[in-house]
């Protein structure tokens, strides 16, 4: 009979698929690695496993024991199937930008979660690193994998992903393309097809803002994919190619897979195959790429393919009127986006309102241009005047007295749509391809539309 033994054991040996519809008119062939086939749904579930069966080995575990990680939700479903093969906790440390859909699932599996907000440093001790490195000091007995520099992350796909792409296209593979990440897949993959032909190029697919292609590692949206620091698992000189892919392209490609070829993939999907595409294009049709898709796209229904949420992050465009024209419409003399610094004094903040004319101010952390992440709130006019006896006010850190940031509206939203909005809140923040670019009055929208009577 052909059963497997454990759930475990359906770990690997992923199908391949030609991507034909979005390859329209591209001699060179584009084949994708389908690692959503494995029993966590996605290529996770490799070093999970060998991270597990390695620790156990040395005997780092134990009947009871605890494993703690820092992860982006995938590898944390596929420690959480080892763990329940194996009998051990699980407490799982994910970021703010992660999609609800990933909490819950890993709560599914009985694993506890803890949030942490993705716009501070690894060091600082808020983030998601820093975090799961002392619930491990704090929690006896506890075991913390470490994908960011375990070698035996790298080592998996040596041994197991890297050989199943030789064989499935019968060493026909030329180009190899996939997100980095902690640098785990592209480069274990990598380091055993070029063992096999030297040739063979190995491309890493990384979001606009990573330090993989040059960024400062400053929040962006897509998931799973980038670091904001150099990983012990990453071998740069493994990649001979890296090739960045904004958030826009990145979710519009995922969404143009799963409609045209019927493969439901995450976002960090898209900025492989948006990164497939381009270097197929330069390439004949003797050559042969391969991309690894590493997820599902369940896990971003709530986001990438929700369109309330594509279109309030400014990445859809209504039909009609769209906020905008109202932006491009202003001639007030006043910036796009006037804020001030979570450490700023009150007194600065005050200038700025004062400068300009304005009702609240942003408070944000970072330069321009800004990520979402980084707005943290609003200072509003009204609510300084109430606390402007308090002693030594004027010289408080804006962070300490800031209120609730805006709500977002997306630069392609319909202006009636805009208008029920700036009902509840008389400012709005415009984003544009997830990025804020403007604010937005009920005013600027009122005499946009009484201009356009005239």
């Amino acid at each position: 009979m052909d059963i497997a033994d454990s759930v475990l054991d359906l770990i690997g040996r992923t199908p391949m698929v030609r991507l034909t519809r979005v390859t329209e008119g591209i001699a060179c062939p584009i084949v994708a690695k389908v690692e959503t086939t494995n029993p966590g749904g996605s290529v996770k579930d490799r070093p999970a496993l060998a991270m597990i069966d390695a620790a156990e080995k040395e005997g780092l575990l134990s009947p009871g024991s605890t494993i703690i990680e820092p992860t982006s939700g995938n590898t944390g479903v596929g420690l959480a199937i080892v763990a329940a093969q194996r009998g051990y906790n699980c407490v799982f440390v994910m970021t703010d930008k992660v999609s609800p859909e990933k909490v819950d699932l890993l709560k599914a599996y009985g694993a506890e979660v803890i949030v942490c907000p993705v716009d501070v440093a690894p060091e600082d001790p808020r983030s998601y690193y820093s975090t799961a490195e002392r619930l491990v000091n704090e929690r006896p007995g506890a075991f913390r994998p470490n994908q960011y520099s375990n070698p035996i992350n790298p080592l998996s796909h040596y041994l197991t992903t890297g050989p199943e792409i030789w064989e499935q296209t019968d060493g026909k593979v030329t180009h190899f393309v996939a997100g980095a990440g902690t640098g785990g897949t592209l480069c274990g993959v990598g380091k055993y097809l070029k063992e096999q032909n030297p040739d063979i190029q190995v491309i890493a697919a990384d979001p606009e803002g990573s330090v993989y292609s040059g960024g400062d590692g400053r929040p962006y949206l897509v998931e799973g994919v980038g670091e904001d620091f150099w990983p012990e698992t990453y071998d740069p000189s493994l990649i001979d190619r890296v090739i960045s892919v904004t958030d826009a392209q990145s979710f519009h490609r995922t969404r143009e897979v799963s409609r045209r070829e019927g493969l439901l993939i995450g976002g960090s999907c898209g900025t492989a195959v948006d990164v497939a595409i381009t270097v197929a294009k330069e390439l004949t049709k003797n050559d042969l790429v391969v991309v690894l898709l590493p997820d599902s796209g369940r896990g971003y229904l709530s986001k990438i393919f929700n369109d309330d949420w594509m279109m309030e992050y400014g990445f859809l465009l209504d039909q009609g009127p769209i906020i905008q024209e109202v932006l491009q419409s202003k001639a007030n003399g006043v910036p796009d986006l006037v804020y001030v610094q979570p450490d700023d004094t009150v007194t600065k903040a005050l200038g700025l309102i004062q400068e300009y004319s304005l009702s609240r101010i942003i408070v944000a952390q970072g330069d321009l241009p800004l990520s979402a992440a980084e707005i943290k709130g609003t200072i509003d006019e009204e609510h300084l005047q109430t606390r402007s006896l308090e002693e030594g006010f004027l010289k408080m850190k804006c962070s300490e007295v800031m209120g609730p940031r805006m709500n977002f509206v997306g630069s392609g939203e319909f202006i009636e749509s805009a208008l029920m909005k700036l009902e509840q809140e008389n400012t709005l923040l415009v984003m544009d391809h997830g990025r804020p670019s403007a604010v937005v009055s009920a005013s600027d929208v009122i005499t946009y539309l009484e201009n356009q009577k005239r």
